[in-house]
């Protein structure tokens, strides 16, 4: 079955940790947590040091999507403050390969995210060293942005990649993942849903169950 991943960047700072329960009450298994440097996108997010302050609120899996420029400068820092899976950008590793192997030696699982106008086509000779794929269903750098129709089509050509390559990796889709759109994505190929403001705003709880009960 397809999984939710909750985006904490849309949760409210002030009630973090209540919310973080709730979640993981509701059966959430994995949380999304995106760090942004300012440079590779136009927004900064939360660091390091918050992520260790919340690794003992919850058992649930932390999925650290690095949007930043140069990410093998913070690989250690990642695993560290309780990183489960470790996501880098195709677009900021001139050396993907070393960045991969610097995150499983540091004991992670991991992944590469790919922008909307990056094709698949550049994982062809790294896909059997990466745990999952991430998708950018949106332009990266802010929550709430409409998810792009045309990412249907690289869902489905992903899957197809990693299919005719005997590879298992998993897909993730982060950008405007609602539950009007859920069955679409899953149904073309997606493992993962990255979810922000569709799970956030109003009841947490029953939002997840509105999710859980597409992706069964």
């Amino acid at each position: 079955m397809a999984e939710i991943a909750p985006s904490v960047l849309s949760a409210d700072f002030k009630f973090l940790e209540k919310q973080l329960k709730e979640i993981e009450n509701a059966g959430v298994k994995r949380i999304h947590i995106d760090v942004m440097d300012g440079v590779f996108v136009p927004n900064i997010s939360l660091g390091f040091p918050v992520i260790k302050s919340i690794r003992s609120c919850t058992d649930m899996e932390f999925d650290v999507h690095l949007m930043i420029e140069n990410p093998e400068r913070f690989i250690l820092d990642a695993a560290a403050a309780g990183a489960d899976i470790i996501t880098v950008h195709q677009e900021t590793c001139r050396h993907l390969p070393r960045v991969l192997s610097q995150i499983k030696e540091a004991g992670c699982k991991a992944g590469v995210a790919l922008n909307p106008a990056t094709s698949v086509e550049t994982l062809k000779y790294i896909v059997h060293n990466i745990d999952q794929v991430l998708l950018m269903t949106v332009n990266p750098g802010f929550g709430g942005q409409a998810f792009i129709a045309d990412m249907i089509q690289k869902i489905k050509d992903c899957k197809k990649l990693l299919q005719d390559m005997d590879c298992d990796s998993l897909i993730e889709l982060d950008g405007g993942i609602t539950v009007e759109n859920a069955a679409e994505c899953i149904r073309n190929g997606a493992d993962i849903l990255v979810a922000g403001s569709s799970v956030f705003c109003g009841d947490i709880q029953y939002n997840i169950r509105q999710f859980q009960t597409v992706l069964r």
